[in-house]
């Protein structure tokens, strides 16, 4: 029996069929959570990004980096212990996304306004603390994007009590296009190697900017982007714009 094949470029190849299925596929997705982007930014709203585990990586991508929107917050589990008033040995605990009334309390932490958006990144879409904290920004009424593997979250049982998973809850669905278990490449003897959520999920959110950006423009409305700190002046006109939105950013720790 022939061995899988297990390589650089298999994995690239992979890959880029994982991208370009994903990229056809989410094209109305995309134009949906720009409208919910444009229409946030517009409103001075701020654009809360929230995963756990790898899904932080798409959450970085959303929130504080050159390129992207001003009014953006990462919220992530540190919250508890930066802004919460927690002892950091909380961020031991293995269980900590299923403790009862997590969602509630990184909600509360976020001091979001009615104009706020959400961000909920998850590949499974089925954690407790994921699917808690969709169905509080959805009673609280704000817009939701998830971020998701629509295959792999149809795979899995639902674990929530309510029978109900990430995307049932979100007004527009990204799907990342991820095989169940994110890993492309089969190992000898079982298992995968070589996750791909991470990589389609940030260019999506990347096109999801892009199409944004051009509708505020032609609207007449601004578009606060970062520029890099590390370019000369950089820092200091993000710290001009960041300025409009104080304590509504929380950037200290992330």
């Amino acid at each position: 029996m022939p061995q899988p094949r297990i390589s650089a470029s298999v994995f690239a190849d992979r890959a880029r069929e994982s991208l370009d299925g994903a990229i056809d596929a989410n094209k109305d997705a995309v134009a949906a959570a720009a409208r919910l982007f444009a229409d946030c930014v517009s409103a001075n709203g701020v654009i809360h990004a929230f995963g756990t585990g790898h899904s932080q990586a798409t959450a970085m991508e959303i929130a504080g980096r050159a390129g992207g929107f001003i009014p953006t917050h990462r919220i992530g589990l540190p919250d508890l212990v930066l802004r919460g008033g927690e002892d950091r040995a909380v961020l031991d605990d293995p269980l900590l996304e299923r403790r009862p009334g997590l969602a509630a309390r990184l909600y509360e932490l976020s001091t979001p306004q009615p104009q706020d958006m959400f961000v909920i990144i998850s590949n499974s879409g089925v954690n407790n603390s994921i699917v808690d904290f969709a169905h509080l920004v959805k009673s609280k009424g704000h817009p939701l994007v998830a971020i998701t593997s629509m295959e792999h979250t149809r795979s899995v049982p639902a674990l929530h009590p309510s029978g109900q998973r990430l995307a049932d809850l979100a007004d527009t669905v990204l799907d990342n296009h991820a095989p169940a278990g994110d890993a492309l490449l089969p190992m000898p003897g079982g298992g995968n190697v070589c996750g791909v959520s991470t990589i389609v999920s940030t260019f999506l959110v990347q096109m999801a900017v892009a199409e944004s950006v051009a509708l505020l423009l032609a609207e007449g409305h601004e578009a606060p982007v970062y520029i890099s700190a590390n370019l000369p002046g950089g820092f200091e006109r993000n710290a001009v714009l960041e300025a409009e939105y104080e304590g509504r950013l929380h950037r200290g720790g992330h």
